[in-house]
Protein backbone atom coordinates (compact mmCIF):
# COMPACT_ATOMS: atom_id res chain seq x y z
CA UNK A 1 0.00 0.00 0.00
CA UNK A 2 1.56 3.32 -0.95
CA UNK A 3 2.05 5.72 1.89
CA UNK A 4 2.03 9.46 1.47
CA UNK A 5 4.67 11.46 3.30
CA UNK A 6 4.91 15.11 2.39
CA UNK A 7 4.26 18.49 3.91
CA UNK A 8 2.02 19.99 1.27
CA UNK A 9 2.27 17.73 -1.72
CA UNK A 10 0.30 18.50 -4.89
CA UNK A 11 -2.96 16.66 -5.57
CA UNK A 12 -2.40 13.07 -6.61
CA UNK A 13 0.82 12.64 -4.62
CA UNK A 14 1.04 9.23 -3.03
CA UNK A 15 3.43 6.96 -1.20
CA UNK A 16 4.69 3.74 -2.69
CA UNK A 17 2.98 0.39 -2.42
CA UNK A 18 2.60 -1.02 1.00
CA UNK A 19 0.08 -2.82 2.91
CA UNK A 20 0.31 0.48 4.56
CA UNK A 21 1.61 -4.46 19.98
CA UNK A 22 2.74 -4.42 24.33
CA UNK A 23 4.76 -6.49 26.77
CA UNK A 24 3.53 -6.15 30.35
CA UNK A 25 5.23 -7.43 33.51
CA UNK A 26 8.39 -5.46 33.94
CA UNK A 27 11.18 -7.30 32.13
CA UNK A 28 14.80 -6.31 32.13
CA UNK A 29 16.39 -3.20 30.72
CA UNK A 30 18.67 -3.22 27.74
CA UNK A 31 22.30 -3.70 28.66
CA UNK A 32 24.19 -0.44 28.31
CA UNK A 33 27.89 0.11 28.32
CA UNK A 34 29.30 -0.49 31.78
CA UNK A 35 28.96 2.58 33.96
CA UNK A 36 27.05 4.52 31.29
CA UNK A 37 23.84 6.25 32.34
CA UNK A 38 20.94 6.00 29.86
CA UNK A 39 19.88 9.20 28.13
CA UNK A 40 16.25 8.31 28.76
CA UNK A 41 14.11 5.42 30.02
CA UNK A 42 11.38 3.67 28.03
CA UNK A 43 8.47 1.54 29.22
CA UNK A 44 6.63 -0.60 26.67
CA UNK A 45 3.12 -1.90 27.32
CA UNK A 46 3.01 -4.97 25.13
CA UNK A 47 0.15 -7.13 23.96
CA UNK A 48 1.35 -10.57 24.99
CA UNK A 49 -1.28 -13.15 24.08
CA UNK A 50 -2.77 -12.40 20.68
CA UNK A 51 -2.11 -12.74 16.98
CA UNK A 52 0.23 -9.78 17.38
CA UNK A 53 2.66 -11.72 19.59
CA UNK A 54 5.15 -12.27 16.71
CA UNK A 55 5.25 -8.51 16.08
CA UNK A 56 5.80 -7.83 19.78
CA UNK A 57 8.57 -10.42 20.01
CA UNK A 58 10.31 -8.96 16.97
CA UNK A 59 9.91 -5.47 18.42
CA UNK A 60 11.65 -6.55 21.64
CA UNK A 61 14.66 -7.86 19.76
CA UNK A 62 14.93 -4.69 17.68
CA UNK A 63 14.38 -2.38 20.65
CA UNK A 64 17.11 -4.04 22.71
CA UNK A 65 19.60 -3.35 19.90
CA UNK A 66 18.37 0.24 19.49
CA UNK A 67 18.61 0.80 23.24
CA UNK A 68 22.30 -0.08 23.17
CA UNK A 69 22.99 1.90 19.99
CA UNK A 70 21.19 5.03 21.23
CA UNK A 71 21.88 4.68 24.97
CA UNK A 72 18.40 4.33 26.43
CA UNK A 73 16.94 1.72 28.79
CA UNK A 74 13.97 -0.57 28.02
CA UNK A 75 11.46 -2.10 30.41
CA UNK A 76 8.33 -4.08 29.52
CA UNK A 77 4.96 -4.73 31.14
CA UNK A 78 2.15 -7.01 29.92
CA UNK A 79 -0.85 -5.42 31.64
CA UNK A 80 -1.75 -2.11 33.24
CA UNK A 81 -1.60 -3.22 36.90
CA UNK A 82 1.67 -1.37 37.59
CA UNK A 83 0.68 1.87 35.89
CA UNK A 84 0.22 4.80 38.26
CA UNK A 85 1.76 8.25 38.65
CA UNK A 86 4.95 7.22 40.46
CA UNK A 87 5.58 4.34 38.07
CA UNK A 88 5.21 6.51 34.97
CA UNK A 89 7.40 9.24 36.45
CA UNK A 90 10.39 6.92 35.97
CA UNK A 91 10.02 6.97 32.19
CA UNK A 92 10.42 9.58 29.49
CA UNK A 93 8.74 7.47 26.80
CA UNK A 94 5.70 5.17 26.88
CA UNK A 95 5.38 2.76 23.92
CA UNK A 96 2.03 1.07 23.37
CA UNK A 97 2.99 -2.07 21.43
CA UNK A 98 -0.37 -3.12 20.01
CA UNK A 99 -2.00 -3.10 23.46
CA UNK A 100 -5.64 -1.97 23.00
CA UNK A 101 -7.23 1.05 24.71
CA UNK A 102 -9.62 -0.91 26.91
CA UNK A 103 -9.51 -3.18 30.01
CA UNK A 104 -7.09 -0.77 31.72
CA UNK A 105 -7.37 -0.31 35.48
CA UNK A 106 -9.02 2.99 36.57
CA UNK A 107 -5.73 4.02 38.20
CA UNK A 108 -3.84 3.37 34.98
CA UNK A 109 -6.37 5.36 32.95
CA UNK A 110 -6.04 8.36 35.24
CA UNK A 111 -2.24 8.22 35.40
CA UNK A 112 -1.83 7.81 31.65
CA UNK A 113 -4.15 10.71 30.83
CA UNK A 114 -2.20 12.97 33.21
CA UNK A 115 1.11 11.75 31.75
CA UNK A 116 -0.01 12.78 28.26
CA UNK A 117 -1.97 15.94 29.05
CA UNK A 118 0.75 17.38 31.28
CA UNK A 119 3.61 16.30 29.04
CA UNK A 120 5.30 14.24 31.73
CA UNK A 121 6.62 11.93 29.01
CA UNK A 122 6.11 11.03 25.37
CA UNK A 123 4.08 8.32 23.65
CA UNK A 124 4.34 6.07 20.59
CA UNK A 125 1.47 3.74 19.78
CA UNK A 126 1.14 0.95 17.24
CA UNK A 127 -1.71 -0.69 15.35
CA UNK A 128 -4.08 -2.12 18.01
CA UNK A 129 -3.78 1.11 20.01
CA UNK A 130 -6.67 2.49 17.92
CA UNK A 131 -9.02 -0.45 18.47
CA UNK A 132 -11.56 2.06 19.76
CA UNK A 133 -15.15 1.03 20.40
CA UNK A 134 -17.04 -1.36 22.66
CA UNK A 135 -15.03 -4.58 22.93
CA UNK A 136 -15.21 -7.57 25.31
CA UNK A 137 -17.85 -5.84 27.41
CA UNK A 138 -15.82 -2.65 27.91
CA UNK A 139 -17.11 0.81 26.90
CA UNK A 140 -15.14 3.01 24.54
CA UNK A 141 -12.49 5.14 26.23
CA UNK A 142 -13.72 8.57 25.11
CA UNK A 143 -10.54 10.41 26.14
CA UNK A 144 -8.38 8.01 24.12
CA UNK A 145 -10.68 8.36 21.11
CA UNK A 146 -10.25 12.15 21.29
CA UNK A 147 -6.48 11.70 21.70
CA UNK A 148 -6.46 9.70 18.46
CA UNK A 149 -8.38 12.38 16.57
CA UNK A 150 -11.94 11.55 17.71
CA UNK A 151 -12.09 8.34 15.70
CA UNK A 152 -13.83 5.02 16.25
CA UNK A 153 -12.66 1.69 14.83
CA UNK A 154 -14.93 0.53 12.02
CA UNK A 155 -13.34 -2.34 10.10
CA UNK A 156 -10.06 -3.57 8.75
CA UNK A 157 -8.69 -4.28 5.31
CA UNK A 158 -6.56 -7.40 5.18
CA UNK A 159 -3.92 -7.70 3.19
CA UNK A 160 4.07 10.78 4.25
CA UNK A 161 2.64 13.68 4.11
CA UNK A 162 5.14 15.85 6.06
CA UNK A 163 8.65 15.10 4.85
CA UNK A 164 10.09 17.84 7.05
CA UNK A 165 8.86 16.35 10.31
CA UNK A 166 11.66 14.64 12.30
CA UNK A 167 9.63 11.42 12.41
CA UNK A 168 9.71 11.18 8.61
CA UNK A 169 13.43 11.92 8.19
CA UNK A 170 15.09 9.65 5.64
CA UNK A 171 11.84 8.25 4.23
CA UNK A 172 11.55 10.53 1.22
CA UNK A 173 8.27 11.20 -0.56
CA UNK A 174 7.10 7.60 -0.47
CA UNK A 175 7.89 4.25 1.08
CA UNK A 176 6.61 0.69 0.97
CA UNK A 177 5.22 -1.52 3.70
CA UNK A 178 3.60 -4.73 2.53
CA UNK A 179 1.18 -7.30 3.96
CA UNK A 180 -0.45 -5.15 6.62
CA UNK A 181 -3.94 -5.35 8.11
CA UNK A 182 -5.41 -1.94 7.32
CA UNK A 183 -7.94 -0.61 9.83
CA UNK A 184 -10.64 1.75 8.68
CA UNK A 185 -12.34 4.24 10.99
CA UNK A 186 -15.71 5.98 11.08
CA UNK A 187 -13.98 9.14 9.83
CA UNK A 188 -10.54 10.53 9.07
CA UNK A 189 -8.71 11.96 12.10
CA UNK A 190 -7.11 14.63 9.87
CA UNK A 191 -9.10 17.64 11.21
CA UNK A 192 -7.89 16.87 14.73
CA UNK A 193 -4.30 15.69 14.27
CA UNK A 194 -1.13 16.42 12.32
CA UNK A 195 -1.01 13.75 9.63
CA UNK A 196 2.50 12.56 8.77
CA UNK A 197 1.70 9.76 6.31
CA UNK A 198 -1.33 8.30 4.57
CA UNK A 199 -1.98 5.28 2.39
CA UNK A 200 -3.01 5.38 -1.27
CA UNK A 201 -5.99 3.03 -1.31
CA UNK A 202 -5.81 2.68 -5.10
CA UNK A 203 -2.81 0.43 -4.59
CA UNK A 204 -4.49 -2.25 -2.48
CA UNK A 205 -3.49 -5.71 -3.69
CA UNK A 206 -5.94 -7.36 -3.83
CA UNK A 207 -8.37 -4.49 -4.14
CA UNK A 208 -11.01 -4.07 -1.43
CA UNK A 209 -14.36 -2.26 -1.20
CA UNK A 210 -13.46 -1.27 2.39
CA UNK A 211 -11.98 2.17 1.82
CA UNK A 212 -11.95 5.50 3.61
CA UNK A 213 -10.81 7.83 0.83
CA UNK A 214 -8.61 9.96 3.07
CA UNK A 215 -6.74 7.28 5.06
CA UNK A 216 -4.05 8.64 7.44
CA UNK A 217 -1.80 6.00 9.01
CA UNK A 218 0.88 7.99 10.88
CA UNK A 219 -0.02 11.08 12.89
CA UNK A 220 0.66 13.21 15.95
CA UNK A 221 -1.83 14.96 18.23
CA UNK A 222 -0.50 18.47 18.85
CA UNK A 223 -3.30 19.42 21.27
CA UNK A 224 -1.60 17.73 24.25
CA UNK A 225 1.71 18.64 25.88
CA UNK A 226 3.31 15.22 25.41
CA UNK A 227 5.07 14.53 22.14
CA UNK A 228 3.31 11.59 20.56
CA UNK A 229 3.17 9.50 17.40
CA UNK A 230 0.63 6.91 16.32
CA UNK A 231 1.89 4.37 13.75
CA UNK A 232 -0.85 2.24 12.29
CA UNK A 233 1.46 -0.48 11.01
CA UNK A 234 2.18 -3.20 13.56
CA UNK A 235 0.60 -6.49 12.54
CA UNK A 236 3.56 -8.53 11.31
CA UNK A 237 7.02 -9.33 12.67
CA UNK A 238 8.41 -9.02 9.13
CA UNK A 239 8.10 -5.23 9.41
CA UNK A 240 11.38 -5.24 11.35
CA UNK A 241 13.10 -6.43 8.17
CA UNK A 242 11.80 -3.31 6.38
CA UNK A 243 14.22 -0.39 6.55
CA UNK A 244 11.45 2.18 6.10
CA UNK A 245 9.51 0.82 9.08
CA UNK A 246 12.53 0.65 11.39
CA UNK A 247 13.60 4.15 10.31
CA UNK A 248 10.11 5.42 11.15
CA UNK A 249 10.19 3.69 14.56
CA UNK A 250 13.72 4.90 15.38
CA UNK A 251 12.91 8.48 14.35
CA UNK A 252 9.79 8.38 16.50
CA UNK A 253 11.68 7.18 19.58
CA UNK A 254 14.40 9.81 19.30
CA UNK A 255 11.95 12.66 18.58
CA UNK A 256 9.40 11.78 21.26
CA UNK A 257 11.94 11.07 24.01
CA UNK A 258 14.02 14.21 23.38
CA UNK A 259 11.64 17.21 23.48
Amino acid sequence: MPLSCCESLPPGWICRRGALVILLLVCGSAVLAQGQQPKFRVIALAEENSIHRPFVDAAKVWLEKEAIANNFSMDYIHNTEKIEDAFLSRYQLFIQLDYPPYAWTPTAVSAFQKYIEEGKGGWIGFHHATLLGEFDGYPMWKWFSDFMGSIRYKNYIASSEDQKHPVMRGLGGSFEIEREEWYTYDKSPRPNVHVLASVDEKTYLPDSPLKMGDHPVVWSNEHVKARNVYIFMGHRAEHFQNQAFTTLFRNSILWVANP
